[in-house]
């Protein structure tokens, strides 16, 4: 069987697992059963009846016509079959049917005289009509004497069985694959930066143990991005105290040491170095600071969109949006913005417009931010959402930035279980495809 046809869910597969032996156990039995306990049942039971018959024609044929009465009224006694006399005129041969052909064939062995065979009451009975020379008879037996209940007593238990076994086969597996669902939500919700506080380990021991496992790993990565918070969080200190200290004795020089052409530009170049160190300081701690711990909140995307393009119309930029669908959808509003105006502000670096397109794609929302700037090679658009890389070849932080707008905005992006893919855009620019789970 082709990968392609088997069901994608575990619960699915465990019960396509427990179905499929009891189906082929059930055929297996189902064929022996007919082939042959019931063919055995149906020919014994067919010659038996063919058997009686047989015997009283022959009886009939040896004994004379005042004897006839006695025999058929010992044979009724004996067997419980209805035997009558009929004139030769009522036999119609072509009134017979093909039901119980065995039964026919046998009969037509035990004797040689014409008959033929119908069903009568609703099926209840069967009727056999034979011709003998001066007269006929008519023969009326059940028919339990050529059909057994046992078949459709057999099928129903089978069935009953099958379907209560299903039953109780699919609450054991749900209760399985709950646990197992359960761990699956609590790692996506982490992976996307939301708590899930009610999760425990539950279900098999198995199950108990990734679970276990899972929740040691979680306060392993928390206890981490705790320590690298406090340690930033001392960076920060260390860093801007002396950065500021620089900036006031700057501030601070005489007049006279600042008008000195000797001293003029260098005090210049020392004045910019210190701006371009506060950047790079605070360009770094956004990027690693943990954003993670504003909580998520549904809003309307379009919403978001057109607040954060409003900024930019505010400052005359040309920064367009177009809207083809609106949905609501979770996400951490602070980070969200940042990462938007990141990728605008890259847009409108390199190029004079930007473009912003938002539409559904199934479970997904996706935002394409288009610019019209000179784009990103196909093989370097991997290499720009690295740490501190950058694409322009000075070390200007005007022009070409510190380097990891790009970096941030994938970040964000990655914790709210979406993803972001460069591409050529149809203004001749980069086009930025965020997409991001409703």
């Amino acid at each position: 069987m082709k990968k392609a046809y088997l069901p994608k869910s575990l619960f699915l597969r465990s019960l396509l697992i427990l179905v499929l032996p009891t189906l082929l156990i059930q055929m297996v039995t189902a064929y022996i059963f007919f082939d042959r306990h019931w063919d055995n049942v149906m020919r014994h039971m067919s010659g038996s009846l063919a058997g009686e018959v047989g015997f009283l024609i022959n009886q009939l044929k040896d004994v004379s016509d005042k004897k006839k009465p006695a025999v058929v009224s010992e044979f009724e006694q004996a067997t419980g079959i209805g035997v009558y006399f009929e004139p030769p005129e009522s036999f119609n041969p072509k009134k017979t049917s093909s039901d119980f052909p065995e039964f026919q064939e046998l009969l037509h062995s035990k004797i040689s005289e014409p008959f033929t065979i119908a069903k009568i009451k609703d099926g209840a009975y069967i009727e056999i009509r034979i011709l003998l020379p001066k007269q006929a008879f008519r023969i009326v037996a059940s028919t339990k004497r050529l059909d057994s209940s046992t078949t459709t007593i057999f099928m129903a238990w089978m069935l009953g069985a099958s379907v209560l076994f299903l039953v109780i086969a699919i609450i054991f597996l749900r209760n399985q694959i709950r646990p197992i669902t359960r761990l699956a939500i609590a790692a996506d919700n982490f992976g996307r930066g939301v708590d899930t506080p009610n999760f425990r380990p539950h279900g098999a021991t198995e199950v108990r143990k990734a679970a276990r496992a899972f929740i040691v790993m979680r306060e392993r990565i928390r206890r981490q991005i705790r320590t690298r918070t406090d340690m930033l969080a001392g960076i920060s200190h260390d860093l801007r105290t002396p950065l500021t200290r620089m900036k006031l004795q700057l501030a601070m020089l005489p007049a006279d040491v600042i008008n000195r052409d000797d001293m003029r530009d260098a005090l210049i170049e020392l004045n910019d170095d210190v701006q371009q160190m506060q950047h790079m300081v605070q360009e770094y701690l956004d990027f690693a600071r943990n954003e993670s711990r504003e909580d998520t909140v549904r809003i309307r995307l379009g919403e978001l969109l057109e607040d954060v393009v409003s900024d930019y119309t505010r400052m005359k930029q040309d920064v367009t949006i177009s809207l083809k669908d609106d949905m609501e959808i979770e996400l951490r509003i602070s980070p969200c913005r940042r990462m938007l105006h990141n990728l605008i502000d890259n847009a409108l670096r390199y190029g004079k417009s930007c473009r912003i397109t938002m539409q559904a794609s199934g479970s997904y929302a996706e935002i394409f931010i288009d610019d019209d700037g000179p784009g990103i090679p196909q093989e370097k658009r991997e290499e720009v959402f690295k740490p501190f890389n950058r694409l322009e070849p000075s070390r200007n932080n005007k022009t070409g930035g510190v380097g990891l707008g790009l970096t941030i905005a994938r970040d964000i992006v990655l914790a709210h279980g979406g993803s972001i893919i460069l591409d050529a855009s149809p203004s001749g620019g980069l086009r930025v495809l965020i997409r991001l789970p409703l």
